[in-house]
C-alpha cells in the first residue's frame, strides 16, 4: 500500500520513508484513533501519469515541503500530501542538507 502511495520504507525503526512516484492520483488512509490523532491522512499526485515520473514540489497541509521523505509521525499527524509531478527530475526537491533524510 504504501509503495502506491510512492512511499518506499527506509528504515522501519526510525519510521521514515523516502519520497517517489506514486501509482495513484489520490488515497485517503483512514487512521486507528488507538494509535494515532490524526483521523486521515490524504496523498494527492498533481500532474500523475507515466510521463511524469519526478516530483516538482510539494506541500504538507497546505505548506511548502521540501523534504524528499516524510515520517511516520507526520503520517500518523494526519493532513495533506500533494506532490506535483513532472516529466524531468527537479534537482533542487530535495536537495538541502536539511531536506535529506536523517542518517544519509
Amino acid at each position: 500500500m504504501f509503495s502506491a502511495l510512492g512511499f518506499i520504507l527506509l528504515t522501519r525503526s526510525a519510521g521514515i520513508y523516502i519520497l517517489g512516484s506514486p501509482f495513484v492520483d489520490k488515497a485517503t488512509l483512514h487512521l486507528n484513533s488507538k494509535f494515532t490523532k490524526g483521523g486521515t491522512f490524504r496523498v494527492t499526485a498533481k500532474n500523475n501519469s507515466d510521463k511524469n515520473p519526478y516530483i516538482q514540489s510539494a506541500t504538507l497541509n497546505g505548506k511548502p515541503y521540501t523534504r524528499s521523505w516524510i515520517s511516520y509521525d507526520d503520517i500518523a499527524a494526519g493532513g495533506k500530501l500533494v506532490l506535483t509531478m513532472g516529466p524531468t527530475p527537479n534537482n533542487n526537491f530535495g536537495s538541502a542538507e536539511a531536506d535529506r533524510p536523517p542518517g544519509i
